[in-house]
């Protein structure tokens, strides 16, 4: 990676356990963009209110403007973004759009890399140790369970392929995969390079 290009922002996008954090942590690791998983502002908002009401909501959301625009404007090669995308919901484009814009605005690179998995296989990682130590939201595992039920049912939590012909999306099946062929196979086909010595 060219360290004097503009940062690019990879928005990592999939259901509630599809592999997001596990995908995008490798691909941080082997690239050295930063990482930053949606729940690092879910759990820190948290902490203060309940889920969902105004005030979570806007210290989540100034959390993560206030991150990606320091990394779009700063020598950084630039970040992995995971976001449960509901794309039946305009007002989850217009979240993207956000957060794409202040990388955009630099002439950095925006990609997405999209995964799936079947609702079975993402019952099992969503008790996963390493999904339950990153996320303190989830360790209740009924609630957790429950809540990616209804989600699954409420919202079309996947493209089906409608963008498979751009450049810029790579979308996943990611069920049989483990998250390093994942990050390889994004890593290829965006050709992100190691990170700078």
């Amino acid at each position: 990676m060219d360290s004097a290009a503009p940062p690019l922002i990879l928005f990592v996008v999939g259901p509630p356990a599809v592999g997001k954090m596990s995908v995008a942590q490798a691909i941080a690791e082997r690239t050295g963009l930063r990482l930053f998983h949606n729940h690092i502002s879910i759990e820190t908002a948290l902490r203060y209110f309940d889920y969902g009401t105004p005030a979570f909501h806007r210290i989540s959301g100034s959390i993560r403007r206030q991150i990606v625009e320091e990394v779009a404007a700063s020598d950084l090669p630039g970040l992995v973004f995971t976001f449960v995308w509901a794309f039946d919901l305009p007002e989850d484009q217009d979240t993207i759009d956000g957060y794409a814009q202040p990388f955009r605005e630099r002439g950095g690179r925006v990609l997405f890399l999209e995964l799936e998995a079947s609702q079975a296989e993402r019952l099992q990682r969503n008790v996963g140790a390493s999904r339950l130590a990153e996320k303190a939201s989830k360790r209740d595992l009924e609630a957790s369970r429950r809540n990616l039920l209804e989600l699954d049912a409420q919202y079309q939590l996947n493209s089906g392929g409608v963008f498979d012909d751009r450049e810029d999306w790579l979308r996943i099946d990611n069920t049989q995969l483990e998250p390093t062929d994942v990050a390889e196979r994004a890593i290829k086909r965006f050709r992100l390079g190691p990170p700078s010595q």
